[in-house]
C-alpha cells in the first residue's frame, strides 16, 4: 500500500481560524499563531462546519476492490479510480490477507483461484470478449489504485469510522496512514486522535 499527499490546503488552520472568526465576529483577534487555540475550540464545540474549508487529496495505490468497495462508499469525497472497463487486467496483481497467507492451505487454495481468474480473463480476450465484459469475473482482491479528494470533516469522519477496531483490516490501515500524514499539516485539527501502534487502531483522545 501506498498512500501519497497529492495536494492540501496551504496554511489550513490559518484558514480554518478566519472562516471561524467570520462567524464570531472576530476576525480582528487573530494572531501569529491564535490558529491553534480557535482550532480546539472549533473541534471541542462540535463546530466542525468550519473545517469544510480545508482540502487534501491523496493518491493511494497498492489496495484490493475489497477496500475501495468500503471507501468509495464516503459520498462527500470524490472518488477517481482506475477503470477495468479501459484497463487491460490480464497481468492484475492481488492483496492477500494475512489470514490466509499464514495458513498453508488456505494460501494454496487463493493463490490457485487467483491464477485460474486470470488465466480465465485472457482466455475471455481470446473470444473477443470486451474488457468490460470480461471484468466480471475479477476477484474483490484485484489490485487497483485511486485519487481521493475529501475537506478536512470529511478525513475526521473517514478516521473515526475507518479506523476504529471495527473496520476492515486494509481500509483502517489507509485510515492510519491518512491520519498521519494529515497530522504533519494540520495538527491541531487532528490531535484529538492516537494512534494505537501495537492494535493499529485509532482511538478518540477525550476532552477535559
Amino acid at each position: 500500500m501506498k498512500i501519497t499527499l497529492l495536494t492540501i490546503t496551504p496554511h489550513a488552520e490559518k484558514l480554518i481560524e478566519r472562516a471561524g472568526r467570520t462567524a464570531y465576529q472576530s476576525v480582528r483577534k487573530q494572531r501569529q499563531g491564535s490558529e491553534k487555540k480557535f482550532v480546539r475550540m472549533l473541534v471541542k464545540s462540535g463546530h466542525l462546519s468550519v473545517l469544510e474549508h480545508a482540502n487534501a487529496t491523496f493518491s493511494i495505490k497498492g489496495v484490493s476492490r475489497a477496500a475501495t468497495h468500503q471507501f468509495v462508499r464516503h459520498r462527500f469525497c470524490s472518488f477517481t479510480q482506475k477503470s477495468q472497463r479501459y484497463v487491460d487486467e490480464h497481468k492484475f496483481e492481488f492483496i492477500e490477507p494475512a489470514s490466509i497467507s499464514r495458513n498453508t492451505k488456505a494460501h494454496l487454495l487463493f493463490n490457485d483461484f487467483m491464477h485460474r481468474a486470470k488465466r480465465t480473463y485472457i482466455e475471455l480476450q481470446k473470444l473477443s470478449i470486451k474488457k468490460e465484459d470480461a471484468r466480471f469475473i475479477l476477484p474483490n482482491a484485484v489490485e487497483t489504485e485511486l485519487v481521493v479528494t475529501a475537506n478536512f470533516r470529511e478525513w475526521r469522519h473517514i478516521i473515526d469510522t475507518r479506523g476504529s477496531a471495527k473496520a476492515q483490516w486494509e481500509i483502517r490501515k489507509m485510515a492510519i496512514t491518512i491520519l498521519r500524514i494529515l497530522r504533519k499539516y494540520a495538527p491541531t485539527v487532528f490531535s484529538d486522535y492516537q494512534i494505537d501502534s501495537k492494535l493499529d487502531v485509532i482511538r478518540k483522545i477525550k476532552s477535559e
